[in-house]
């Protein structure tokens, strides 16, 4: 690394005297050296310098590069042979300056130890080890890629007494070095993308360093590389090396970029292909689209010339899948359509080369490599057979699953891949065209083995791509005869080479990063023990059940690691790091949602309290909708046992706009135990006083005509019923976070059955589905299908309308308001309820940055009043008077007393008549921003939704639905 740079320049009488003391005080091993610089490219070495005099001797004192070389303070002997004068290192092209420190240049130099010395009268005489030493000089000077040039000459002086001395002359040019670095033109590209690319290349100009033409070439690549990921294939990067003032050899280098214009594509055109369409090869086109059946609205995509590759080998793979296994996609070519009016943009036609071969279909299908399992206990895991078209999805399927068979039994190094043998081609054939069946990996050996892998991880075991096949091409069958069915079609025998390296087992498992929670609430859930066998898919297990508990970020990645034990070759350690999630919460503040209204709270809720598992609320929540009182805990491993135990305390009341005020006091108990892996049991008993107040006087009117709607309201109860109701419940839960769900699925079935005390007898069965399929690292699929029915028995004629089923509100269908989705009363438009209900929701969930999450989402249901049935239709109806009769005779008692009464006068009675149809399915989609608000310890949610139908639907001020609909809410729908 070059030292300081002087800023003035150095006198040759003051540097001879430094230069004459350090040479006579400081031996050359004990200078300290500067650090090594990394080689340079630049031009080659100069010739090796001939050390001998080139000019007559000259006359002291005299001038030699631009110095005065002085007369000695005494002479050498007289007749004495030609003596080493001085040293002296010369920058005579750059004005006498040097940028490097002058004695990181003496520290290459071995002259300085063999000059003379004549105050002391030492004198050195020149020689051939002398001029070998010069020439070592040079080569010592030149390695160090300081210098863009370098000469070594020895000049003669004359003493007054006629001897000889020789002055050694180093004229040393240095190299530039960069003091600016600037990107001219970058308009199109932000700049820390060009940033963000040359740290990934490890390509970086540092300021005060030397140029490296061989570097700025790399750096005017990678630009290039960076514009033509964005579209921009003829963008051009030309560096350009400017003086600048402020010292010598400092340098502005800048990188004058001219974008050119953005290619887009127009249309995809596939050549060759004709056993698959193109509309279907367009399909697996990831990075390089044409905007399919939307060319309109999208405008074609932009060009990706690096992201071809994945775009060309998911063309080849969904060949593969179909049975061509010699198929092939070559270079494409971009045919130039138009560039538009302002020259910003090219529009292209994209032309992809395709050979695509026959279609094979499977012949043999043997193991070769298993010692562990035989192969008659893996061949069942293939669901290929003999004679089926030959599938590459299928095969890598039977793969995944022979890797969790072998990381069961601790062979987690297992690896396996197909070799394919082609029988209409010879195997020298295929072995001459890159391995075409087999692969590289089966003509050059197989796989390395592969790392530990991490849970959920896909295992190795793709096929090596074949090469074409020439003669198939030449031939143009292109698989026209190698259709499923057809007699001649090829066959291709598979191998499966397996290699299943060692059995390990496990030496320590470790945490770390868990700050509150106990080692022992870890450990409870892992399904791996110290000392047993390193079972790969219960490590996944244990991990998915970590991240269940919620009180931890993902575990995931490089929070796993498995690492063999140092010095044993058959153990491995492996260490977990957590992140601990705030479970603890003491809140208090204000809030508003739909269900609660505006309400303040003061709360304490975990569920990992004091870092054990257990789930402890004590909470008080007052607001103009509800009010909210109460105390649980549960205790998730009773005695230390897979146990549930728990108890929870409430006050409750809830108002419904327009309806009614439900207010309940109660307990409940809940005890459960496991099942399976990822099942419990439950069983809960529920002890609730319930009193209706606040009624609409709506439904007083109504009621008053309707004794079953009366009982229904607790109209002759007083308000009040008491329900206490045991409810057994089974849970399969598989679901990979309860905050921020992936992947899993939720099974839940329950029945309440009210009447074990109290006076209220009914049965309340229900069935809930929840899936979540993850579609990549930053989206996923969620879905619910959700079934409910009530009825009453024994005693109980009627359902207490609180206990009725309805829909409608955040947790159900988002667009309509809470409650709002059931039979209603024809005359009023009051909600009455239902006994039974279907209800289905769909998500599609974008993880956006951090916690905050983009949910496109679609819900529908509909709820039944007894008696009625689900169905695709339903009636609208309303209450009309019925027409008056003109013409036709009233009859009348002429007995009555009173005087006669006029026929006119009678008041008609109102009539339900049926006045349309609509969809019986009530929907409601729309999008929603969910953020998890760790106050709140739930997700807040910003929903807009539609509600496309909605007829017959009233919303809580008893208008009709609107169309759209915008609300606050905390939590989640399911």
């Amino acid at each position: 690394m070059p030292g300081l740079r002087l800023r003035f320049p150095l006198p040759m009488r003051v540097f001879f005297a430094l230069l004459v003391a350090l040479s006579a005080a400081v031996p050359a091993s004990a200078q300290t050296p500067p650090a090594p610089t990394p080689p340079a490219s630049r031009a080659a070495a100069p010739a090796a310098p001939q050390a001998t005099s080139s000019d007559a001797p000259l006359a002291l004192p005299a001038t030699i590069c631009g110095l005065t070389v002085p007369a000695p303070a005494k002479l050498p002997p007289a007749n004495s042979p030609p003596v080493v004068y001085q040293l002296m290192p010369c920058f005579e092209k750059q004005g006498g300056y040097s940028v490097i420190e002058v004695q990181t240049y003496l520290y290459y130099i071995q002259m300085t130890t063999r000059v003379s010395l004549p105050s002391t009268d030492k004198w050195v005489p020149y020689n051939d080890e002398i001029e070998k030493t010069i020439v070592g000089d040079f080569k010592r000077l030149w390695s160090t890629n300081f210098l863009d040039d370098l000469q070594a000459e020895v000049r003669d002086v004359r003493f007054d007494n006629g001897v000889i001395g020789k002055v050694v002359v180093y004229n040393m040019e240095e190299r530039q070095r960069v003091k600016i670095v600037d990107y001219v033109g970058t308009r199109k590209v932000d700049q820390s993308k060009i940033d963000d690319k040359l740290k990934e290349k490890q390509l970086q100009i540092r300021l005060d360093s030397f140029i490296d033409p061989g570097l700025l070439r790399r750096v005017a690549g990678a630009v290039r590389e960076v514009y033509a990921s964005e579209g921009y294939q003829f963008a051009e990067v030309k560096p350009e090396v400017k003086e600048i003032e402020g010292g010598p050899k400092l340098v502005n280098v800048t990188f004058n970029i001219t974008e050119g214009p953005k290619v887009r594509i127009r249309e995809i055109e596939f050549v060759g292909n004709q056993a698959i369409g193109d509309s279907a090869l367009r399909r697996r086109m990831k990075e390089n689209k044409d905007g399919g059946y939307f060319k309109f609205i999208l405008k074609g995509g932009t060009y990706k010339e690096e992201k071809f590759e994945d775009d060309a080998q998911n063309l080849i793979d969904y060949y593969r899948d179909h049975g061509y296994v010699r198929a092939q996609v070559g270079q494409p070519d971009l045919k130039t359509l138009e560039d538009s009016k302002d020259a910003q943009v090219r529009w292209v036609q994209l032309q992809v080369p395709i050979t695509e071969g026959e279609q094979y279909k499977v012949g043999d299908f043997k193991f070769e490599g298993n010692t562990v399992a035989k192969a008659e206990g893996l061949r069942p895991l293939f669901k290929i057979e003999p004679g089926e078209t030959y599938s590459q999805k299928k095969i890598k399927k039977g793969i995944e699953k022979v890797q969790e068979v072998y990381g069961t039994g601790g062979y987690y190094e297992f690896t396996a891949y197909p070799d394919l043998k082609p029988r209409d081609q010879p195997l020298t054939d295929v072995d001459g065209a890159v391995a075409a069946a087999a692969g590289a990996e089966g003509a050059a050996g197989p796989p390395a083995p592969a790392g530990p892998p991490a849970p959920g991880a896909k295992p190795a075991g793709e096929a090596p791509p074949p090469a074409a096949d020439a003669t198939v091409a030449a031939n143009g069958k292109n698989g026209k005869n190698g259709k499923a069915g057809a007699p001649d079609a090829p066959i291709v025998d598979v191998t499966l080479r397996v290699q299943e390296g060692k059995q390990y087992f496990v030496n320590r498992i470790t945490f770390t990063g868990n700050t509150t929670t106990r080692d022992n609430v870890i450990r409870r859930e892992m399904r791996l023990v110290e000392s047993g066998v390193f079972n790969t898919e219960a490590l996944k297990y244990s991990v998915r059940r970590l991240n269940q508990l919620g009180y931890f970020k993902n575990v995931e990645g490089d929070a796993i690691k498995v690492e063999k034990t140092e010095g044993v070759d058959n153990k491995v350690d492996i260490s977990l790091k957590f992140e601990e999630q705030n479970r603890n919460q003491l809140t208090f503040g204000a809030g508003v949602s739909q269900f609660d209204g505006f309400f303040g709270q003061l709360s304490f809720q975990t569920s990992n309290f004091l870092g054990r598992g257990e789930t402890f609320t004590v909470s008080a929540q007052q607001g103009d909708r509800a009010k909210n009182y109460q105390v649980a805990f549960t205790e998730p491993f009773l005695f230390d046992r897979p146990i549930t135990a728990g108890v929870d305390l409430f006050i409750r009341e809830i108002r419904y706009i327009n309806q009614f005020t439900q207010a309940s006091t109660g307990g409940n108990l809940v005890y459960g135990f496991q099942v399976s892996p990822f099942s419990r049991m439950f069983v809960n008993y529920s002890y609730e006083n319930v009193k209706v107040k606040e009624l609409n006087p709506l439904y007083t009117q109504i009621g008053g005509n309707n004794p079953f709607l009366a009982d229904s309201l607790l109209l002759g109860e007083g308000g009040h019923r008491t329900i206490s109701k045991v409810g057994p419940s089974y849970v399969y839960n598989t679901v990979d976070s309860p905050i921020t769900p992936t992947t899993g699925r939720r099974l839940t079935a329950s029945m309440d059955v009210a009447g074990v005390g109290g006076n209220t007898n009914f049965v309340n069965p229900r069935v809930e589905g929840i899936y979540y399929k993850a579609l990549n690292h930053r989206t996923s699929l969620g879905f619910r299908a959700q079934g409910e029915y009530i009825t009453p028995y024994g005693s109980t004629r009627v359902l207490p309308i609180y206990e009725k089923i309805y829909l409608g509100g955040e947790y159900s269908m988002r667009g309509f308001d809470l409650r709002s989705v059931g039979p209603r009363d024809p005359s009023t438009g009051l909600v009455l309820g239902g006994n039974k209900s279907l209800l289905f929701n769909a998500e599609y969930l974008i993880n956006i940055a951090g916690p905050v999450r983009l949910v496109l989402f679609y819900d529908a249901g509909q709820v039944r009043a007894r008696g009625d049935n689900f169905g695709w239709y339903e009636n609208l109806t309303a209450q009309q008077y019925p027409p008056r009769l003109v013409g036709i005779p009233t009859l009348y008692d002429p007995f009555a007393t009173g005087g006669l009464s006029n026929p006119l006068d009678i008041v008609p009675q109102l009539e339900t008549v049926v006045t349309g149809q609509a969809a019986a399915f009530k929907t409601s989609t729309g999008a929603e921003i969910r953020f998890f608000m760790p106050v709140l310890n739930v997700p807040f949610r910003l929903i807009f939704a539609a509600n496309p139908s909605r007829a017959g639907v009233l919303d809580s001020n008893l208008r009709p639905e609107k169309m759209w609909k915008f609300r606050f809410a905390v939590g989640s729908t399911f």
